[in-house]
């Protein structure tokens, strides 16, 4: 019997790249390819990339280069090399050009083409696969095995929605992934059930989108986020639902009550903001005001009270003034987030907002991403303080840095971290938080035997030091 060939896969970005690259190796585990961790070892390697961050592309060719002595002659190996992912996408056809050590490249809509694709470079062709295609490739993709969910663990992510139409003049997915596409509820509900048989408890939903989803239900008629929430809530063995990235503009009152009434449906939602002032919302093309933000915001909190909120933040849009940027550091005291990501705007080419000729000085958006992440570190702070001396229910993921301690995820997202036994991985435990650290929540198991309290401080400050020296 031959022996499988071997496949690595390195994953750039976001959580919708994870997901596609669970599914890029299902689709190559078909093709008689089994999982490496390391490239060395591989007869094909795939870079699942970015293209949200500043330098995406040259930080792949880099990548490349670092690759290019495994094809060497001397290595003695028939090595290939893909680039999948929306630098793919974006790039195309210039990928090969400019990295002839790359034998295909393939757009993130395409990832059910990979056989043929394959067998087109074992004939010697170089391949690019970039077009948006007619086919649903989830309708072609195969089921993932048991066994690989189960190694992935009690969590999982699972796409419902790809593509956007909101156009926002920063941004490359509209580009990269296309227009929204939505899938079927019935397949979705699917995927939640096999998932939930294989051992997962938690979903994360994802979209680019994710709250524009408007998938057809089985009635015919086509459902909103919110309802598609109902649905998956009555999947056995599922405790939690999750979902990202939304848009303040498709926040609907179905999806609110959805958050009110389901329990499954966790307190904790991230959703982008960008700026606290109008002029620059204006002109990133977002379509929702500051005043329409803060009413969503108070909306949610009415239905949800203990939600949590998380956000993202863009410093130095081209034309930002100094009171701009104040606004925007107003609705951050005036929101109060229990964590949010901030970038410096830097222009993605082929994008509106990169041919503006009002760009803000580097020193200036550093200054300013500096304050930002300040007061939201405060912000954060403070709230996980909150939880000292509370109980909840954690779902415990894995081991944890020191022997005999796991870390899992509380309702808000917390890192919380126990002594326990290694029994409860997969599992939902109660704990009390003793100590709040930088990331993370130290807890003590409920009614379970515990070391003493001098055993506990110098577990809980040695952890809480690891992790200060490795952050």
């Amino acid at each position: 019997m031959n022996e499988p060939k071997r496949v690595f896969v390195k994953t750039y970005g976001c959580q919708m790249n994870v997901y596609d690259s669970g599914r890029i190796l299902d689709a190559l585990g078909t093709a008689g390819f089994a999982e490496v961790q390391a490239p060395e070892t591989a007869d094909l390697i795939v870079l699942n990339t970015c293209h949200i961050r500043e330098k995406a592309a040259e930080k792949v060719y880099s990548e490349i280069g670092r690759l290019r002595s495994l094809k060497t002659p001397e290595s003695g190996r028939d090595v290939k090399i893909g680039v999948a992912g929306c630098v793919a996408q974006a790039e195309g056809r210039e990928i090969i050009s400019r990295a002839p050590e790359v034998d295909f490249v393939i757009g993130p809509q395409n990832y059910h083409r990979l056989g043929d694709v394959l067998a087109d470079v074992g004939k010697g062709q170089k391949v690019v696969d970039t077009d948006f295609p007619a086919e649903d490739k989830f309708d072609h993709l195969p089921e993932t095995k048991p066994e690989r969910i189960r190694a992935r663990g009690a969590t999982a992510f699972l796409t419902i929605q790809e593509g956007c139409d909101k156009f926002c003049t920063f941004c490359v997915v509209p580009y990269t992934r296309g227009a929204e596409f939505s899938r079927p509820v019935g397949d979705i509900v699917k995927e939640a059930r096999h998932l939930a048989e294989s051992g997962v408890r938690e979903i994360t939903l994802l979209g680019q989108n994710v709250n524009a989803y408007h998938g057809t239900g089985p009635d015919g008629s086509d459902w909103s986020l919110g309802k598609l929430l109902y649905a998956l809530a009555d999947v056995a063995g599922l405790e939690r639902l999750r979902y990202t990235t939304s848009h303040p503009r498709d926040v609907d009152d179905e999806l609110i009550e959805a958050h009110r009434d389901l329990e499954k449906v966790m307190p904790y939602l991230h959703l982008p903001v960008q700026s606290g002032s109008d002029a620059i919302l204006h002109a990133m093309n977002r379509k929702h005001t500051r005043d329409h933000y803060l009413h969503l915001v108070e909306r949610i909190r009415s239905a949800r009270p203990d939600l949590a909120l998380s956000s993202d933040f863009i410093v130095g849009f081209p034309g930002e003034s100094d009171a701009d940027f104040a606004d925007t550091l107003d609705l951050i005291r005036q929101v109060g987030f229990a964590q949010a990501y901030s970038f410096k705007y830097s222009p993605r080419p082929g994008t509106p907002a990169a041919q503006s000729d009002d760009h803000v000085p580097e020193a200036v958006k550093s200054e300013r991403l500096r304050q930002v992440q300040e007061l939201v570190a405060d912000q954060q702070r403070a709230f996980n303080q909150s939880f000292c001396g509370r109980s909840m229910k954690v779902l415990f993921e894995r081991r944890g840095r020191n022997p005999g301690q796991l870390v899992g995820r509380s309702p808000w997202l917390q890192a919380v971290q126990a002594d326990a036994p290694d029994t409860l991985i997969g599992t939902f435990a109660d704990v009390r938080v003793r100590t709040v650290g930088g990331n993370s929540l130290f807890s003590d198991l409920i009614d379970a035997p515990s070391a003493t309290g001098d055993q506990r401080d110098k577990a809980t400050h040695a952890a809480i030091a690891h992790l200060e020296e490795t952050a």
